[in-house]
């Protein structure tokens, strides 16, 4: 019985499957770099969802908040849980901010699932919205992944890979 043919068809088997295993990887990092390099879009990118019904995705719409204090709006993130954060702590969003394991992120994740330019905040109006840059694993608000810019309400949650925030207003 010769056991060397089967034995030669598994190596080259396991070398296959370990040349994909690399391509997958050099992939997903390209994508990666190719998002972080984007040229940065201003505010003005963000454009309002129009006609949208209400429980198409579970996420609140943004003529559901009516504000006439555009600069008294106080929008925080608090850590709930994150990799490298403490619990409670409390980001001040101001203007905006970039969420991610990059240098040019304001809101610097260590968490292994986060892209060098994950997610950003931005002031619209009288809302902030969360919009997704690109990311490989995807950015989630209330557990639901984010299809496009979404305009962000007190309470809801903010999750990037393991790194969990709530939106405070206030």
């Amino acid at each position: 019985m010769t056991l060397e043919p089967i034995s030669v068809a598994l190596q080259f088997g396991f070398l296959a499957v370990l040349y994909l295993f690399i391509l997958w990887v050099s992939r997903s990092a390209l994508k990666d770099l190719r998002s972080a390099v984007k040229p940065q879009q201003g505010p003005q990118a963000f454009q309002p969802i129009v006609g949208a019904p209400s429980d198409a995705t579970g996420l609140h719409s943004a003529a559901e908040l009516p504000r006439t204090d555009l600069d008294g709006l106080d929008a925080r993130l608090v850590v709930e849980r994150a990799p490298g954060h403490t619990a409670g702590m409390e980001y001040e969003i101001g203007e905006g901010a970039v969420m991610g394991r990059g240098d040019q992120a304001e809101i610097r994740l260590q968490d292994p699932f986060a892209s060098s330019r994950h997610a950003r905040l931005v002031r619209q109006g009288g809302v902030i919205v969360l919009e997704d840059l690109g990311s490989t694993n995807g950015t989630y608000l209330n557990e639901e992944l984010l299809g496009g810019p979404q305009p962000l309400h007190a309470g809801d949650r903010v999750r990037i890979g393991d790194s969990e925030f709530t939106y405070l207003e206030g």
